[in-house]
């Protein structure tokens, strides 16, 4: 699916470096958000400008509902059209759970999961005029095999299951669609904050014994996000080397 719009949130992050990267090399146009790191958003989208595609970042907290409110304008205006939204901004702050403060809490659960409804609910509309859409939600394996230390991340990450699944089916009328891809431990990004011996015990408790190529993320990307794809929606796919 080439030259489509794409808003892909958490752009500037490990990840967000990897899918800008793929998504730009197979042709779709970006609209990047990033909330602080302009200097790693600068980096990330360096070596994609000499492609034959459109790629612009925006400023935004997406905590914030007139923030993102004028996020989606700003890229309908710019872009025309929003074909595909990618929530992938993410944070994870770890404390055993009688240790986690609300504070800490409630900024993780923001992120990851009030900033992807808040997403959604702006994007839709755009969506709908257009009778076209693909959301995908980016999530992790974490809450489905337990993880120490992660009350927060899990339970935001957990949540977006059931955003999901409520609005696949809320707007499949409209040649929208909504998935969910619950990833295991990538080799980019958030993996990096574990320290190295536990990183060392992590790949060994996956049944591939290695960690996974932020590529197939990308592929699985295009694959939800093409026209032909109207009959997945409402799924969970998990790429995680059979680690769940």
């Amino acid at each position: 699916m080439t030259n489509k719009n794409v808003l892909l949130t958490g752009a500037s992050g490990g990840l967000g470096k990897y899918i800008t990267a793929g998504l730009a090399e197979a042709g779709y146009n970006l609209a990047l958000q990033y909330n602080s790191n302009s200097e790693s958003i600068t980096e990330n989208i360096k070596g994609i400008n000499n492609l034959n595609v459109k790629v612009k970042a925006y400023k935004a907290d997406i905590t914030k509902e007139e923030e993102v409110a004028e996020l989606v304008h700003n890229t309908k205006e710019d872009f025309g059209t929003i074909d595909l939204l990618i929530n992938n901004a993410g944070i994870s702050i770890n404390a055993m759970s009688w240790k986690l403060s609300s504070e800490d809490w409630n900024k993780v659960i923001n992120v990851n999961l009030t900033g992807p409804f808040l997403c959604t609910k702006h994007v839709l509309p755009v969506m709908k005029e257009s009778k076209f859409g693909r959301i995908i939600y980016i999530s992790s394996v974490v809450p489905q095999i337990g993880v120490a230390g992660t009350a927060a991340y899990s339970a935001s990450k957990a949540g977006l299951g059931g955003l999901c699944k409520t609005v696949s089916k809320e707007v499949i009328k409209n040649n929208i669609t909504a998935n969910m891809i619950s990833l295991g431990y990538f080799d980019a990004g958030l993996l990096y904050q574990i320290p190295e011996e536990i990183r060392g015990q992590i790949k060994d408790s996956i049944p591939v014994k290695q960690f996974g190529d932020p590529m197939e993320i990308v592929d699985c990307i295009k694959y939800i996000s093409n026209e032909g794809s109207k009959y997945l929606t409402g799924q969970t796919i998990n790429l995680n080397g059979g680690l769940f």
